[in-house]
C-alpha cells in the first residue's frame, strides 16, 4: 500500500472532502488522525473508518486557535509516535452573496479558518518536520486559488488566493529542507459546501443552475481523494510549492460542451 504506517493529521476531516481524503488515505494503510469543531462529527466519523477497517482516531480542534492546534499535534504524536504527513483542508465558504450581506462575525470566521487555521498550523508543525528532516503539508486551495474573480464568493476566494501566496513563500522560506509543502484545487466537489448554501436576495436566478453545472464540471470526492494519496505519497522535498489541480483540461472541455446545452 501506498501509505502504510504513515501518519497523516487532516483538519476539517469529519465531511466533504476531507472525509473522502481520510478515506482514500485509510485504504492506502495511513494511520489517520481526523478533527473538526464538532465532537459528535469527530466520534461518528472516527466509529465509520474504524468499521471500514482503516486505523483512525480524532480530536475536537478549532484551527484558528494555536493551543487546539498544539492539542492535536500533541494528540497525534501521543497516539502514533510521529507525523508524515499535515493536510490543512478545514475551511468556511460563506455562501454565496453580496459582500454586504456578511457580517462581520462571518467575515473574520471565513479568514480565521482558511488562513489564520493554515499559518498556524504551519508555524507548530514546520519546526518538528525540520527536526525530523522530512515531513509533507498539503494546503487544499478552491475557486480563487489562482487568482481569478469569483463574485459572491469574495471573501472565500481572496482566502484561497492567499493560500497559494503562502504556500509558495513557505516552500521558498524553507527549500533548504528535505520537505515538501504544497496546494491542492481540487475544483467544484458536491460537498455541503453547496448544499444549503445562503444565497443574497437577487442571486436565487443564479444558483438555480448550480445542479447543471455541477453535473458539468464537478469532481467526484474520491478523485480528490485519489489525488492526494498521490501527492503526499511522494518522497519529502518532491513537489515543493507546487499547486495541483483535480481539474484536466480535458474535464474542462467537457463541461463547456455541456453547458452549450444548458437551457436557462
Amino acid at each position: 500500500m501506498k501509505l502504510e504506517n504513515k501518519v497523516i493529521v487532516i483538519t476539517g476531516s469529519t465531511r466533504g472532502i476531507g472525509r473522502a481524503i481520510a478515506e482514500e488515505c485509510g485504504k492506502e494503510g495511513s494511520k489517520i488522525v481526523i478533527s473538526s469543531r464538532n465532537e459528535e462529527a469527530v466520534k461518528e466519523t472516527c466509529k465509520l473508518l474504524k468499521e471500514k477497517g482503516y486505523n483512525a482516531e480524532g480530536i475536537v480542534a478549532d484551527v484558528s486557535k494555536e493551543d487546539d492546534i498544539k492539542k492535536l499535534f500533541e494528540f497525534t504524536i501521543d497516539k502514533y509516535g510521529a507525523i508524515d504527513v499535515w493536510i490543512n483542508n478545514a475551511g468556511l465558504s460563506g455562501g454565496y452573496r453580496f459582500l454586504y450581506d456578511l457580517s462581520e462575525t462571518e467575515i473574520k470566521d471565513i479568514v480565521n479558518v482558511n488562513i489564520t487555521g493554515i499559518l498556524l498550523s504551519c508555524k507548530v508543525i514546520i519546526p518538528y518536520f525540520i527536526e525530523k528532516k522530512k515531513g509533507i503539508i498539503l494546503n487544499i486551495s478552491g475557486k480563487g486559488g489562482r487568482g481569478e474573480a469569483s463574485p459572491y464568493l469574495t471573501t472565500y476566494s481572496a482566502t484561497k488566493s492567499a493560500v497559494t501566496n503562502l504556500t509558495k513563500s513557505l516552500a521558498k522560506e524553507y527549500k533548504s529542507n528535505p520537505i515538501t509543502i504544497c496546494s491542492l484545487i481540487p475544483g467544484m466537489v458536491e460537498t455541503d459546501f453547496y448544499k444549503d448554501m445562503k444565497v443574497s436576495p437577487g442571486l436565487e436566478k443564479q444558483i438555480k443552475r448550480l445542479p447543471f453545472i455541477l453535473k458539468a464540471f464537478g469532481v467526484p470526492k474520491e478523485k480528490v481523494g485519489k489525488k492526494v494519496v498521490k501527492i503526499v505519497s511522494q518522497k519529502p522535498g518532491k513537489g515543493n510549492g507546487k499547486q495541483y489541480s483535480c481539474v484536466s483540461f480535458l474535464t474542462i472541455i467537457k463541461a463547456i460542451f455541456r453547458m452549450m446545452f444548458y437551457k436557462k
